[in-house]
């Protein structure tokens, strides 16, 4: 940030500072008397960045209530990491005047880490354990820094993971398996419940590929929702400390903080072991070059299900489109409704489940 040039002999307040930092891109906003430097959150907002711009310099505690959306508890704590001072008498009283300059990570550090649950100067994960009956509502309380998990630096390293990084592993073995399924399909050798007879198996032909391709992508939607649900949202017990510590490294860490870039999307060696899994369950239950084709679709359905993950946290769809009304739905899923919106790539699984997060209503006032 521009540092903040020395106060004016004349007393005057930060006011005029403030309206010159919004007018040169940064974006100020004030709740009533308190003021926020939203500035490094603008681009992450769930309405867009556009929409957050046009807050700049202004008072948003109307819009924090709505319509046409009502923020939650958690946005509004959320806020509060961004807080630098105060408004008396249309005048701007900083508690510290370095405070806007201040990178946001020292202020936050100053600010939580002597009141939170945990020492955020060292690992978490061999802290959360310890948290008992507190874990669950702390953990769904996001903050906006990022998490450290392991002592290690090797083993930290490992647990981070770049968004392109699953494109670019996982890509190549998509187009390769398409490549092996198809061409072991055009031999004509594949022939559905040829185990138990012959007279009345059905043949699999190599144009069938791109519908069993597929399928494994719808089949992969699925899975995606029910490990989402019953596998990251187990509610694991307050007494045990490895089953807190075990939802903390799978999924927790992740609502602690849902913008920590490098943990938005799985790192391919673990990732590979489930993959693995599922490939020799389908060896098992299918025809070899059947089960590879479903399997293929499911993988790039995980492929597809990762980039778009990490597109509604970090991307800036167009107001309107699938995408913006998909990042608004996650993101209430983080903020307000964890027991529920649990479809990433789409919400079709959340409707027979019963776990569509409602639409918001505003009664009309008098």
């Amino acid at each position: 940030p521009v540092p903040l040039p020395p106060p004016s002999p004349s007393g005057n307040s930060l006011a005029a500072e403030v309206r010159d930092r919004c007018a040169r891109g940064e974006c100020l906003v004030r709740c009533r008397r308190r003021l926020y430097d939203l500035s490094a959150f603008v681009r992450l907002h769930p309405g867009g960045e556009r929409l957050l711009r046009s807050r700049a310099g202004t008072d948003v505690s109307a819009a924090l209530d709505g319509p046409p959306h009502r923020h939650s508890a958690n946005a509004r704590r959320w806020l509060e990491q961004y807080y630098v001072g105060e408004l008396r008498d249309e005048q701007v009283a900083v508690r510290d005047r370095t405070e806007l300059r201040t990178p946001k990570a020292r202020r936050w550090q100053r600010l939580y880490w002597d009141a939170d649950l945990v020492d955020w100067r060292k690992p978490l994960l061999w802290q959360v354990g310890y948290l008992g009956e507190k874990y669950d509502e702390w953990v769904h309380q996001p903050v906006d820094r990022p998490i450290r998990l392991f002592h290690s630096d090797f083993v930290e390293a490992l647990s981070k993971t770049a968004w392109y990084v699953v494109f670019l592993v996982w890509t190549p073995v998509v187009l390769y398996l398409s490549w092996v399924s198809y061409t072991a399909l055009a031999q004509g050798n594949t022939r559905l419940f040829s185990s138990f007879t012959t007279e009345y198996s059905i043949p699999v032909h190599k144009y069938y590929f791109p519908f069993i391709f597929l399928l494994g992508m719808f089949l992969w939607s699925l899975l995606e929702y029910l490990i989402h649900r019953f596998v990251f949202h187990m509610k694991p017990p307050a007494s045990n400390y490895y089953l807190i510590t075990l939802h903390f490294l799978l999924h927790g860490q992740h609502h602690k903080s849902p913008f920590d870039s490098s943990r938005l999307v799985f790192p391919p060696v673990p990732a590979s072991l489930v993959i693995a899994f599922f490939y020799g369950l389908l060896r098992l239950l299918l025809p070899e070059v059947l089960g590879l084709s479903i399997f293929v679709g499911g993988l790039c359905g995980y492929v597809v299900y990762d980039m778009m993950h990490y597109y509604l946290h970090y991307g800036s769809p167009k107001e309107g489109t699938y995408l913006y009304g998909l990042k608004a739905y996650h993101v209430k899923h983080h903020f307000e409704h964890q027991k529920s919106g649990f479809g990433i790539t789409t919400r079709f699984w959340d409707h027979p489940f019963r776990t569509l997060i409602p639409e918001e209503t505003f009664e009309k006032e008098d």
